[in-house]
């Protein structure tokens, strides 16, 4: 819905002209009409005011949509249906949509196989920033699952693994299930009940590992929950690779512009720093190796990246400040420094160590590190995620620590002062290591490789305060 207020005529001009679809079938006829079509079919109904404070112009302007697996070949095309030449399997289906429609008492409808210009490039671009929306807004959107005859087959329906049909589940807050054959699959008039935990929503969830409540309940779109909402998506498909980035925009409420051809890692790339843009630390809760992006080892590969994340229950609320610059994904982490026992520094590949905190002796920390490196070269710590800065008494500032906190392992290489690197060496005393030689410099802190991020649980008090010489700017 719009968030515009203005008098009822404004509002239903501006719900029409910017939160439909820009084309949909009209069921009398079979034919396209656009949205100055729409409104001037209804906007005869419009009240000129409205004593109750606000209006709802989608009460006024309903539509049905559609979603489905597309086939192989032979879908109808908008070029066929403007012309009146669309035939076949295609064609059938979309007729049986419209019978479906038409029985919900619906004027409209909208698929996405014919209803958006393919060809032109303005056109494909708004459709796709705005399917969520559009999908959100319908009245009813009917799902057709081709493979499936029974509510136990959903679990092997190909509808339910590909990448689009994620949000054409989540957005509609009424949707009907139907069969191969176009019969019911229950006999609620509409799938997404509230008040029920239905043998269908239960089934939606087995086969998604989507929470039945975040299926029935009027899903909240947003840059949060991040890496859980990825992995709903981690074995999902797609035919085009960019679309894996793009089919998630709306899920994340964030905007890309479209780009085919620039290839599916830099699309996901550009969609994870659009969402790192709102500061929720979740999106940096994965495992694995990073993406190849140009200046940052901190950004994932794919939705795949989250699968392997660790279960983090933290509090929610506080942003991270997160910026992507030229030197990396710039973030204030509070840096704890850890000690590597000699005794466990020894051996050849990557091996899990226990670490030391050694702020607080009694925190042990485990982290998978390449145990083929020279350990007397380099510093480690963990980068503290979750955090706030407050003023103490006296007015100083002070970081705000949490007993359930999270955080990168991390790793610094010892500098040769007398080399020509680029990077700005500094002291380990800055973030007040207290080593033994406070002359040695070492370079900038680097996210240790295929390592996420570590849940730690300090024997404190559930809120306690660290120094602010602990928290520093990293670059990763």
């Amino acid at each position: 819905m719009s968030n515009f207020v203005g008098s009822p005529v404004e509002e239903f001009d501006q719900y029409v002209m910017n939160h439909i679809p820009i084309r949909l079938i009209r069921l009398s006829d079979m034919k396209f009409v656009g949205r100055d079509d729409v409104r001037k079919r209804f906007r005869s109904y419009v009240p000129a005011t409205n004593p109750f404070g606000f209006y709802e112009p989608s009460r006024l302007v309903k539509y049905a949509i559609l979603s489905h697996r597309w086939l192989d070949s032979g879908e109808p095309t908008y070029e066929e249906m403007k012309a009146g030449t669309a035939t076949g399997p295609g064609y059938e289906k979309l007729e049986n949509f419209c019978e479906q429609a038409r029985k919900y008492n619906m004027e409209f409808a909208w698929s996405d196989t014919c209803c958006i210009d393919k060809s032109n490039s303005t056109e494909l671009d708004e459709s796709i920033r705005s399917m969520f929306r559009w999908y959100r807004n319908s009245a009813i959107c009917v799902v057709h699952l081709a493979k499936s005859t029974t509510i136990e087959d959903i679990l092997h329906d190909e509808w339910t693994e590909r990448g689009w049909t994620l949000q054409e589940l989540l957005a509609p807050s009424h949707i009907k299930f139907f069969n191969k054959h176009w019969m019911p699959m229950t006999n609620d008039p509409n799938d997404k009940r509230e008040e029920a935990n239905t043998k269908i929503l239960q089934t939606l969830e087995k086969a998604t590992g989507i929470p039945h409540d975040e299926i029935y309940w009027q899903f909240k779109p947003g840059p949060f929950k991040v890496d859980e909402r990825m992995v709903w998506a981690a074995r999902r498909k797609t035919t085009r690779v960019e679309d894996v980035a793009y089919s998630l925009m709306g899920i994340f409420d964030v905007s890309l512009q479209i780009a085919y051809g620039e290839g599916g890692d830099r699309a996901f790339c550009r969609l994870i720093e659009a969402i790192m843009q709102a500061g929720d630390p979740s999106v940096l809760n994965w495992k694995g190796p990073a993406a190849n992006h140009h200046t940052s080892n901190a950004i994932p590969r794919s939705p795949k990246s989250f699968l392997d994340r660790r279960e983090l229950k933290l509090a929610s609320g506080r942003q991270l400040e997160m910026t992507m610059t030229s030197l990396g994904l710039r973030m204030p982490l509070v840096i704890l420094p850890l000690n590597l026992p000699s005794a466990e520094a020894i051996g050849k590949g990557r091996a899990c160590i226990t670490f030391d905190c050694l702020l607080y002796p009694d925190i042990k920390i485990d982290i998978n590190v390449d145990n083929t490196l020279n350990h007397g070269q380099y510093r480690y710590a963990l980068g503290i995620i979750n955090y706030s800065l407050i003023r103490d008494g006296s007015l100083r500032e002070v970081v705000e620590m949490q007993s359930k906190s999270a955080g990168f392992p991390l790793k610094c290489r010892l500098v040769d002062q007398f080399s020509s690197s680029t990077s700005a060496p500094r002291t380990t005393s800055v973030v007040g290591f207290g080593f033994e030689n406070l002359n040695q410099m070492f370079g900038p802190w680097k996210r240790i490789r295929e390592e996420g991020l570590i849940e730690v649980n300090f024997p404190i008090t559930p809120r306690f305060y660290i120094g602010y010489k602990y928290l520093e700017i990293v670059h990763l």
